[in-house]
């Protein structure tokens, strides 16, 4: 076996140092943290595909209203806790542009990056029943989702879509529902980690499910109209996004700043109830709160204890994004696509030197090249393979953190430098010659 590029010991020492007996259930900041420290003991620069950072310079639009924002004393002010109205009404013409969907400014609502907007959907679904105390994942999935519940102290229980597109999705969904306890059914689309993007069929099956079973849906759109094999980047024309919003009444669409925008590092978002959902009145809400709507709890009870509103200044730039993009001023989506071109690349190299695409099949189409995809070697298990690519300057995550029940592991191509492809290219040769496939 040929030396690899990063001592096997370094690695190895490494890991022990963070006491991770099972490199499969390595968190993303932890690989993070070992490839970080490897790279500057061993001065070998890793290709990081690990975190899902933005790696394109914020939106200039963005940008511009927020210092503009800042500049004219905004920041001594604390913001509404129901959201500044112009950032209410643009979110509104947002969904309706490119989702062809009517949501009321009113329940749109700001939020502090998505995952705030997930972390108060969940408590607040998990108080509406007594009865209903469980979240549904429809896996794979974002991890610190389900330790946003493990913190809250909820139930979760999920499934690997894997086996279950198409058609087959209506009987596994109900054995789950029919129980009687879900709350609420999370997934994202395009999917995280494996950039599947459920279709209308099964948007049907779980919006009919969800009203069926009386659960409310979370629809996870953090990657906003990146399924590039569309163009989803017109205002108020197709075509538009697929959504459970054709299919159930009772759902929020949480759409965030970070990813379509480039605007992580603000923490801004938008949580937008449907307008059924918003007014509707709930007994356990009403117990514990003494009151109120699901739209109002959210937003006066659970927002409010929670940060006391979102960062004033961020949703004047958020604002100002969605007007661009929907005065046809702004094309976000042209803006993405280049993730969409690195995913090609990176796909070409793992898959001429052994690699296989993990999920591959988009029912019966290829899954598209995005933000993220899924690898896997023959022969290798999920935390062999993560732990294996350490040695060879590569960190990626495995997909066992993922609800996946698939060996591979999730790259994300955010990080990834031009020169970067050469050097990824000679790895893998070698990767390859270390690990004959038989």
């Amino acid at each position: 076996m040929k030396a690899t590029p990063i001592s096997r010991d370094l690695i190895d020492r490494s890991i022990e140092d963070f006491q991770i007996t099972d490199f499969s259930k390595a968190t993303i900041r932890e690989v993070k943290a070992i490839a970080a420290k490897a790279e500057k003991e061993s001065g070998v620069e890793f290709i990081k595909m690990e975190m899902g950072v933005p790696g394109l310079p914020p939106s200039a639009v963005g940008v511009q209203a927020e210092i503009k924002a800042l500049q004219e004393g905004i920041a001594s002010l604390y913001p509404d806790i129901n959201g500044l109205p112009q950032l209410k009404e643009e979110a509104s013409r947002f969904i309706k542009a490119f989702i062809n969907v009517d949501i009321s400014s009113e329940g749109c609502v700001p939020v502090t990056g998505s995952m705030q907007g997930t972390f108060a959907s969940f408590l607040t679904c998990c108080q509406c029943n007594p009865q209903k105390d469980t979240v549904l994942f429809i896996d794979p999935g974002f991890p610190v989702q389900k330790q946003q519940l493990v913190v809250m102290g909820q139930k979760y229980e999920t499934f690997d879509v894997y086996d279950y597109r198409g058609k087959k999705l209506k009987d596994k969904l109900e054995s789950y529902l029919k129980k009687g306890n879900i709350s609420a059914i999370i997934y994202s689309n395009p999917n995280n980690p494996s950039w599947i993007c459920l279709k209308d069929e099964e948007l049907r099956i779980i919006g009919e499910l969800a009203t069926k079973y009386d659960a409310i849906v979370l629809e996870d759109l953090a990657y906003f109209g990146m399924d590039f094999r569309q163009d989803f980047g017109k205002p108020f024309q197709p075509s538009y996004l697929p959504t459970v919003a054709r299919y159930t009444d009772y759902y929020i669409m949480l759409i965030s700043g970070s990813k379509a925008f480039s605007y992580a590092g603000q923490r801004i978002g938008v949580s937008c109830i449907s307008d059924k959902l918003y007014h509707r009145a709930y007994e356990g809400l009403t117990k514990r709160y003494g009151g109120g709507t699901f739209g109002t709890v959210f937003i006066h009870r659970v927002l409010y204890a929670l940060s006391s509103g979102t960062s004033h200044s961020s949703q004047f730039a958020l604002a100002a994004m969605l007007k661009a993009a929907n005065d046809g001023k702004y094309d976000f989506v042209n803006e993405v696509k280049v993730y969409g071109e690195r995913a090609r690349r990176l796909k070409e190299i793992f898959l001429r030197h052994g690699f296989y695409l993990v999920y591959d099949n988009d029912l019966g189409e290829p899954v598209a090249d995005g933000f993220y995809f899924t690898i896997g070697y023959p022969g290798m298990s999920s935390g062999e393979l993560a732990h294996e690519l350490m040695y060879y300057g590569v960190s990626a995550i495995s997909l066992v953190t993922t609800g996946s029940n698939q060996e591979g592991l999730r790259a994300c191509t955010s990080f990834i430098q031009d020169h970067q492809y050469t050097l990824l290219d000679e790895r893998m040769a070698l990767f390859a010659l270390n690990h004959p496939v038989a």
